[in-house]
């Protein structure tokens, strides 16, 4: 457990943070600088507070399926740092703005891309959002004799590989950055009998994880994994940085907590645990 100094000295960090990177996108929204900057005032004051204060209180966050496993550390974080205990949903982007659209009770929307939290800001359901990360596209196999082409498009040649997994495209915008990537490349026609439609991303990875598939386009993240790290990859310079933002909902059931934590998605500590899953 850590101690009441630590935990309020980290706070410091956010509103540092802030100035230096311009994660709160205040240019759409200039009133909200102000109100940004007292919830980092007010994480200060909480990283001081005993954790047994904040025991009880809970919040709800929808989480695209790419940021499983940095998002648990960075929850598991929080809530040691805070005594606030995170439940998050896991699902592709697509598929958790729906839910929201058809009434989800989630606090925070984590996304994989700026257009959805851009639209729940127009839809009236939140005031504002925040880039929390950067993640890149890879094309990624757990058989490394696959990675001996000199690039991902040479590797896609190969006769040997007759299943390749990608995440909707519709609903995932990694999916849609392996789609744009691959018409950039002019390969999309042609592969068009060996792709495989995965769920989300974290289902991409998983197929070709156990085999199911020869390679997978993933999120580089997947490569921090032990599974990930058996494998081999490709860095897909084609596929643009995926953008990810997040928003808090006007109606959370404990605003201030959710905002408390949209906060502490781009504090050191945070930031640290991302980049160690391949996050900017």
């Amino acid at each position: 457990m850590r101690g009441k100094t630590s935990r309020a000295s980290s706070g410091m960090f956010f509103v540092r943070l802030y100035v230096i990177n311009n994660t709160f996108r205040t240019e759409r929204n200039p009133a909200s600088m102000k109100k940004i900057i007292l919830v980092l005032l007010l994480l200060m004051t909480v990283l001081a507070t005993p954790l047994h204060v904040f025991a009880k209180e809970k919040i709800s966050v929808a989480v695209a399926a790419n940021f499983i496993s940095a998002f648990k550390e960075i929850a598991a974080d929080f809530e040691e740092r805070t005594g606030i205990k995170v439940e998050a949903t896991f699902a592709s982007t697509g598929s958790l703005y729906n839910q929201i659209k058809n009434g989800a009770p989630y606090d925070v929307f984590l996304s994989a891309d700026e257009q959805r939290p851009d639209l729940l800001q127009k839809e009236g359901w939140t005031e504002g959002t925040i880039i929390y990360a950067r993640g890149k596209v890879i094309l990624w196999s757990a058989n490394k004799d696959l990675c001996k082409a000199a690039t991902w498009k040479d590797a896609l040649k190969n006769d040997r590989i007759k299943k390749i997994a990608m995440a909707n495209p519709l609903t995932a915008p990694y999916g849609a950055s392996a789609r744009a990537a691959l018409q950039k490349a002019g390969l999309w026609d042609g592969l068009q009998g060996r792709l495989i439609n995965a769920q989300d991303i974290a289902q991409s990875f998983q197929y070709a994880s156990t085999q199911a598939v020869d390679m997978s386009f993933c999120a580089l993240s997947a490569t921090a994994s032990p599974q990930g790290q058996g494998g081999c990859f490709y860095r897909i310079p084609e596929a643009a940085d995926i953008v990810q933002a997040a928003c808090v909902s006007k109606n959370a059931r404990n605003k201030k907590c959710a905002e408390l934590f949209s906060a502490y998605l781009i504090c050191e500590h945070a930031q640290t645990i991302k980049m160690k899953f391949g996050y900017k």
